[in-house]
This record gives C-alpha cells, sequence and structure tokens, in this order.
C-alpha cells in the first residue's frame, strides 16, 4: 500500500483523507472491526455517541495498541439532545470515558437540530474545550450554510470540518463551494450511497476498465474531489479492499461521467433543514 494522503485543516492539524466510519457498527462487534481496520493500514476512525459503539470503538483502539499501531485520528460527535453549553462539554466528558481516552482528535456537532436552537451554544462550548486542549480540531456536521455562517457570525471561530451527505448521486456542489470560501474541510458520511450505488452501471463500467471494485472507484472519486472519506463496513474483506486504492487515479473523462450521476433528489438520509430531531 503506497503512502496515504492528508489534508490540512484550517487549524494546521493534518487529518487522514480516507478513514473507518462505524455507523450501525454494534458495539459488541466494534473492537474487532475497528481492530481489523487499523491493522490494515486505516489511520482515521469515526464514531458518534449516538451510535452506541464508542466503548467497543476505544476496545479496538487500545487493542491495535497493542498490536503496535497507536496512532489513529479519532472523531466522534456530540448529540442533539446534549445539545448546550454545559450540556456538550458534559457530553464530551462521556464520550471521552466510553472511548478510554484523554483527549480526541476532532469533535463534531452532529446536527444543526435549527428547532432546538442551540447550536451556537454547543459551538461555544466546543470553542472552549479546543482553547484547553482536550481536542485538537472541531467541527460540524450536515450543517448548511445558514448554521455555518451563523456560529462564525457569533463567535469568530470557524470549522474545521462539515460531515455531509455526499455521493456520487448527491454531491452537494453548492455547499462544496461554501465550504471552500470559509476554508472548510468536506467529509462525507454515506460516501457508496448506503451500498445503493455498487449497482449504477456507469460506476461498474469505470470500474472495469480500471480492473477496480465499484466500491474503491467511488471512494477514488471522493479523494480525488478532495474530500474526506469514511465507508463503513464491519466485513474484514471489504474493509481491506475499501483502502486499496491508493495506486491507481481516475482520468477526466472518468470524472465528467461521475459529475453527471448527480441528482438534485438523490440525497438518501434526512435533511438537516427538516429533520425531526
Amino acid at each position: 500500500m503506497t503512502d496515504q494522503p492528508t489534508l490540512v485543516l484550517n487549524d494546521g492539524v493534518r487529518i487522514p483523507q480516507l478513514g473507518l466510519g462505524v455507523w450501525q457498527t454494534p458495539n459488541d462487534d466494534a473492537a474487532d472491526v475497528v481492530k481489523t481496520a487499523v491493522l490494515a493500514g486505516y489511520r482515521l476512525v469515526d464514531t458518534a455517541a449516538i451510535y452506541g459503539n464508542e466503548k467497543g470503538v476505544g476496545r479496538g483502539l487500545s487493542e491495535a495498541r497493542d498490536a503496535g499501531v497507536g496512532d489513529v485520528f479519532l472523531t466522534t460527535k456530540l448529540w442533539n439532545e446534549n445539545q448546550g453549553y454545559d450540556e456538550a462539554l458534559r457530553a464530551f466528558e462521556n464520550s471521552l470515558g466510553r472511548l478510554g481516552q484523554d483527549s480526541l482528535d476532532l469533535y463534531l456537532i452532529h446536527w444543526p437540530a435549527p428547532n432546538r436552537d442551540r447550536y451556537v451554544d454547543s459551538w461555544r462550548a466546543l470553542v472552549r474545550l479546543k482553547e484547553e486542549g482536550r481536542v485538537r480540531s472541531i467541527g460540524v456536521s450536515n450543517f448548511q450554510p445558514e448554521h455555518l455562517e451563523r456560529i462564525v457570525g457569533e463567535t469568530g471561530v470557524t470549522p474545521s470540518v462539515n460531515q455531509v451527505e455526499l455521493h456520487p448521486r448527491f454531491q452537494q456542489t453548492a455547499l462544496r463551494e461554501v465550504h471552500r470560501r470559509l476554508g472548510v474541510a468536506t467529509e462525507s458520511w454515506s460516501p457508496l450511497g448506503q451500498g445503493k450505488l455498487l449497482a449504477d452501471a456507469t460506476l461498474a463500467e469505470i470500474a472495469a476498465r480500471h480492473g477496480r471494485t465499484p466500491a474503491q472507484v467511488i471512494i477514488r472519486w471522493h479523494l480525488d474531489s478532495g474530500l474526506i472519506v469514511i465507508p463503513k463496513s464491519a466485513n474484514a474483506d471489504r474493509i481491506r479492499a475499501n483502502i486499496d486504492v491508493f495506486d491507481f487515479r481516475l482520468d477526466e473523462a472518468d470524472l465528467a461521467r461521475i459529475a453527471a450521476l448527480d441528482d438534485a433528489g438523490g440525497r438518501i438520509g434526512p435533511d438537516p433543514l427538516t429533520a425531526p430531531f
């Protein structure tokens, strides 16, 4: 495996561009999944309090350290019901305890939850955690332009990352342009379209031409597009295959064909502006 690419965030922290997502990975399975991924070469693991698997993720990282690999970039997220200044600080401590960590690499507000209208206070708590050295970088997830502009306007602190649904059927070009203007890195969740894109004929054709799988082509597309990508798998073979993407690149014709797959109605997950939580 060739050297993995990294991106430098707006605070100077360097983040691996490819990582493991563990959404829907049961806590009892998470330790084995994370250890398998780290030993396969992953250096970024992304979890969240609401996933219910922080303890398992922490065990997996500990077992990987015992096996000789300890340098892993770890992300978790603040859930909606714990938004607010004091609440966010307590939730952070609880996540650290479950993960078995003294600090974090990246902490995100999971959703703006505009109906609660507490994301600005939550952001102020994350700013404090960064100032205290408890977390290296802070960011958000599923924030729309108006949410980003509000927290920057009211605190003067720009998120390092916005993690959003992003895949070839939902490419978020307008939001990515806002990120570019603000200096926010874009991180893709459900980067394979929750598996729905693996049977796409265009992606299958591109994969066949490169001697790759459709999943590898999609992951490569994220990398070539300058995105951080966190494909989820609990299958050891697919975990290893998903990181075997550093020795090929897509050409301009491939990228143009994938760009044509974008669909304004291609969202799979909740709309952050109307999500009922």
